[in-house]
């Protein structure tokens, strides 16, 4: 690779870890489009699963403590359910059909959480959403429907992760319901993308696709993630909760746009 196009590499690295700091997700399906575009896909995918897991490391180290277990429990369940139903559908699903349809889902669900964001009184927001202040006020009332609802959801992610690896952005729809605080979000699902992602990296040692262009970059890269995540870290303090909730609906809304690209 040629020193721009590491440098470009860098720079996507940097504003895409920037906004996973910030919110706990997005780096790699928002960087993913521009990244393989300059390295390739054999060599972009298993160095942006590295730094994704870097990143998620580091917050997880910083903030143990907001880690809701219970719920991350719960979603490794629900995703561990659904992810051989998704590998099975794999050999048959129309790949390129399905992933546009998630797209569309993905801006629907964004749009209807921007909405109820910005008509939210700044007083009442305190969260990743509407109804996800009012799932962490008590979680008993959560009504049935809307909980099975939910837990089907989450257990679609899974279905979707095994068949494409994008059922991210179900897993993210779930949690900002159940997990209204912004740093219990942010804890919560890193400690997923850690866990997901540690099985990824091993599966990619054993099959060899961590090449020496593929450690070259990742080394080239580390200082740009770094940038980005003690940035993101800094923003993600700062940020009150009606404007976390926003970046949070607005990103999922861009990634669903990315996935009609």
């Amino acid at each position: 690779m040629s020193l721009l196009r590491i440098l470009l590499f860098g720079l996507v690295v940097m504003v895409t870890h920037f906004i996973e700091g910030i919110t706990g997700f997005g780096c790699t399906v928002l960087a993913l489009p521009f990244c393989t575009s300059l390295a390739g896909i054999k060599t972009a995918v298993p160095v942006l699963v590295v730094i994704a897991w870097l990143l998620a490391l580091y917050i997880i180290i910083i903030d143990f403590k907001s880690i809701v277990w219970r719920e991350f429990i719960k979603i490794v369940s629900f995703v561990i359910l659904g992810l051989p139903i998704g590998m099975w559908l794999f050999t048959f699903l129309p790949d390129a059909i399905l992933k546009r349809v998630l797209g569309i889902f993905m801006i629907a669900v964004s749009v209807r959480g921007l909405y109820a964001a910005f008509k939210a009184k700044p007083a009442a927001a305190c969260g990743c959403g509407e109804a996800g202040r009012a799932a962490g006020k008590a979680a008993t009332g959560m009504s049935k429907v809307k909980k099975y609802l939910l837990n089907f959801i989450l257990f679609l992610g899974g279905i979707i992760h095994g068949a494409f690896g994008s059922g991210g952005p179900f897993i993210v729809i779930y949690a900002a319901e159940a997990l209204p605080d912004k740093s219990n979000f942010r804890a919560t699902i890193c400690m997923l993308w850690f866990t997901l992602n540690s099985i990824i990296i091993f599966k990619n040692v054993r099959q060899g696709a961590m090449t020496p262009p593929v450690l070259e970059l990742l080394l080239w890269t580390l200082p740009f993630l770094v940038v980005g995540m003690i940035l993101g870290n800094y923003a993600h303090r700062k940020i009150k909760g009606n404007s976390f909730t926003k970046v949070v609906y607005g990103v999922l809304l861009i990634s669903g746009v990315f996935m009609l690209i």
